[in-house]
Order: C-alpha cells, then structure tokens, then sequence
C-alpha cells in the first residue's frame, strides 16, 4: 500500500494503530516460518548422504587390506 508523504510522517511520528501492529506481527511470523522451512528444506538437501550398509566394500578400500593394489605412476611424471 502506498501513503502520501505526510500520511507516512504521521505513522512515523505516531506510530501504528494496534490493528496495524497485529498486521505486522503476523506477517513477520510467516516470514519467519517461511525461512526457517527454506533453511531447513536446505539442510536436507546439502546433508552429505550415508551410503548404509548395503554397497559393498572394495578390497582396496579398506585400510589394512592386503589385497590393495600398487600405486600406479603415470609414465609422463619424472
């Protein structure tokens, strides 16, 4: 909503009517309702994922394992 510069002084100076202040507060609680959902809708969605139980592990993947293949070097590397 858009006031004339002399309305906007007077609210200024006088501040909001309680049925403008309830107006307010209700908007900043959805506001605030709605970012917290953003934040956290976020946070699922870059939360690094757990690969469970069920892929299977390599031999070469597990520390200690003799089955480890040699580290490779790459001809071009002097």
């Amino acid at each position: 909503m858009i006031y004339s510069l002399s309305c906007q002084m007077y609210k200024y100076e006088h501040g909001l009517s309680a049925a403008e202040q309830r107006a307010a507060d209700v908007r900043a609680g959805e506001v605030a309702a709605a970012l917290r959902n953003l934040r956290l809708s976020l946070g699922r969605a870059l939360r690094p994922r757990h690969r469970g139980l069920a892929a299977p592990l390599k031999a070469d993947a597990v520390p200690g394992s003799r089955a480890a293949a040699p580290a490779r070097v790459l001809s071009g590397i002097r």
